[in-house]
């Protein structure tokens, strides 16, 4: 696992705002959707639309938590030194070994340095790594000067409380949206909080695309533009690293029931297997974010399929 790609995966998560009042303490833990890591937030912070974790309502301050699986942990620890993580622009001033809990945990603290010619302060930063026999969660809280306290924002971050797995039933339950018509796919697997896997036959782990697979993904960002929003659907196929050789059949915008939505069909190869398939890529815009759907089935099994396809994402109703 390189650290790049970890903290490529979360980005670098802006944080604006004024200082708030002081911070009053919540009686139970409150778990982002679908997340095994609950936390005691401040009264003027809630959970966030944009990442998984919380975010102070006036802005200021941020608390993200990412789940990776439980081997992660001794990796992190050893990839998190203070040289790395300063390339990735977090200067480290104190790291200490903890016990959260009965798992593992090794916190980092310190700035991520601002840059005086564009106006941006120095942010503070506790970076919290937790190794659970079953899960490793990375947390990372970080604030404005003055927003938080050092003791409120510490807290937070290490006051963290780890629940059993949820079912699958219970994180697609948790999911931002609605699937009201499966059309024969089923979930798999529940992906950080806002992505389903599906597939459409017997078999959960599959190897050389026997199954057509479909992952549904909500993104709460900024869509772009209308006049952009061809390339940017493009550009979404074919950073799929997995595949080769696109060739498109059909790429084309409409509006439909108020909605506006980009739809992609397109023939290419499975890198892994070496196997034709075809990629059907669906995202529907709203004011606050998308919702990206990715099919994918083998050629020889497109007949039909990519009916089912759009039955599933027609069928969908964000929460």
């Amino acid at each position: 696992m390189r650290l790049r790609h970890v903290i490529r995966f979360l980005g670098v998560l802006a944080v604006l705002g004024l200082a708030g009042s002081p911070p009053v303490r919540a009686a139970e833990p409150v778990y982002p959707a679908g997340s095994r890591f609950g936390f005691e937030p401040p009264a003027d912070m809630a959970p966030s639309r944009r990442f998984s974790g919380f975010e102070r309502r006036e802005g200021g301050a941020t608390l993200s938590v990412v789940e990776l699986p439980p081997a992660a942990f001794a990796d992190l620890v050893q990839t998190f030194t203070d040289a790395n993580l300063r390339s990735q622009g977090f200067t480290v001033e104190t790291r200490e070994p903890l016990k959260i809990g009965e798992a593992e945990g090794m916190l980092f603290t310190g700035v991520q340095p601002g840059e005086a010619g564009a106006g941006q302060p120095a942010i503070r930063k506790w970076l919290l790594l937790v190794g659970d026999p079953t899960v490793t969660g990375l947390i990372i809280g970080q604030a404005l000067p003055d927003a938080e306290t050092e003791t409120t924002m510490r807290g937070l971050v290490t006051g963290v409380t780890i629940r059993p797995a949820l079912s699958l039933a219970e994180q697609v339950e948790a999911l931002p949206f609605r699937i009201a018509d499966p059309a024969g796919f089923r979930p798999v697997r529940v992906l950080a909080g806002n992505s389903v896997l599906m597939t459409d036959g017997p078999k959960d782990q599959m190897t050389n695309l026997e199954q057509p697979i479909l992952v549904l993904a909500q993104a709460v960002q900024q869509p772009p533009p209308a006049e952009q929003r061809d390339a940017f659907a493009k550009a979404a196929l074919y950073a799929n690293q997995t595949m080769k050789d696109f060739v498109i059949e059909r790429a084309q915008g409409y509006r439909s029931n108020g909605t506006d939505w980009h739809e992609i069909v397109a023939r290419a190869v499975d890198l892994p297997t070496n196997t034709a398939v075809v990629i059907s890529q669906t995202i529907r815009f709203a004011p606050d974010g998308y919702l990206r759907a990715l099919g994918v089935v083998r050629e020889d099994q497109r007949e039909g399929t990519l009916a089912k396809f759009r039955a599933v994402v027609d069928s969908v109703q964000v929460k």
